[in-house]
């Protein structure tokens, strides 16, 4: 049951990443969607009461209009206002319930539209880049093109290198792990740590050598590294969450895999810190 809920997930991303657009919106509202009420789930069984539909409603929101930004059906700076827009809106419905919002009711709503609303955001964008300066052999110009679907390669090559990361630290954590890596995740280990990094920087510097990319070996390297730094962070946030709400799983979603946050936590925080490192790359050169 566990290998055919994974296979499904994998064949999903797979598609709705390869479609782009509108698909690949839609995917990311539904996800963000069902995680955010897991979420929120877990904040209740902390004895906490998040403004839920609202913080669901502008979560969508940022969603949408990160992609009418892509699209130029907006400016950037009217796609930009919608967060604190919505944490404005958030935060008075708060205020205008009989029962007066504390400090951690505001801090899980606004958390919420950060973690699973502005940030899963990202990955539209990063999908829908066109025009990225390449890493080529001829020298490091915003000018040069990888290909007009540059976007699409490292959205696929990102998600490949957090399933490298995954793979590698869990089995060798499994194999040759000791010591723990931290008290939030006991099951993780240093070893494992290591192990997943260098999986991911095996694929990363593959894939800079399939691509041609200037510096291929650095470049890799680098790449795998923060990808695989990432996807820890975000499966550790979700521990930490889990920990505090006493619970194992974020919930039963998907058969052998727990809840939809337990599987895409690892996908949170790494493509904004991709998406912004392009954009100064290219500022520089």
């Amino acid at each position: 049951m566990r290998l055919r809920s994974g296979l499904l997930i994998g064949i999903f991303g797979l598609i709705v990443v390869l479609l782009g657009g509108w698909y690949f919106t839609i995917a990311i509202s539904l996800l963000t969607y069902l995680a955010l009420l897991e979420f929120f789930r877990m904040a209740e069984l902390s004895g906490i009461k998040p403004a839920t539909k609202t913080t669901l409603f502008s979560c969508f929101v940022i969603i949408i209009f990160s992609y009418l930004e892509v699209l130029g059906f907006v400016d950037k700076e009217i796609s930009s206002s919608v967060l604190p827009i919505c944490s404005v809106g958030i935060c008075t419905w708060l205020l205008l319930q009989p029962k007066t919002g504390t400090i951690s009711d505001i801090a899980a709503s606004i958390f919420g539209l950060f973690y699973l609303g502005f940030l899963p955001s990202y990955w539209i964008k990063l999908r829908s880049l066109e025009s990225i300066a390449s890493f080529t052999s001829n020298g490091f110009n915003s000018s040069e093109i990888i290909s007009n679907s540059s976007g699409l390669y490292l959205t696929l090559i990102s998600c490949l290198l957090i399933v490298a990361s995954d793979i590698g630290s869990y089995f060798i954590g499994k194999v040759f792990g000791k010591r723990s890596l931290s008290p939030i995740s006991p099951s993780k280990t240093i070893e494992g740590l290591i192990g997943g990094i260098t999986c991911s920087i095996i694929l990363a510097t593959f894939f800079a050598f399939l691509f041609n990319w200037r510096n291929s070996l650095l470049v890799g390297i680098a790449y795998g590294i923060i990808v695989s730094l990432m996807a820890l962070v975000g499966d550790l946030i979700e521990s930490m969450m889990k920990r505090d709400a006493k619970i194992k799983d974020s919930g039963t979603f998907l058969p052998g895999h727990g809840g939809i946050l337990d599987r895409i936590d690892s996908y949170i925080f790494t493509p904004s810190v991709i998406y912004y490192i392009i954009v100064i790359l290219k500022y520089l050169n």
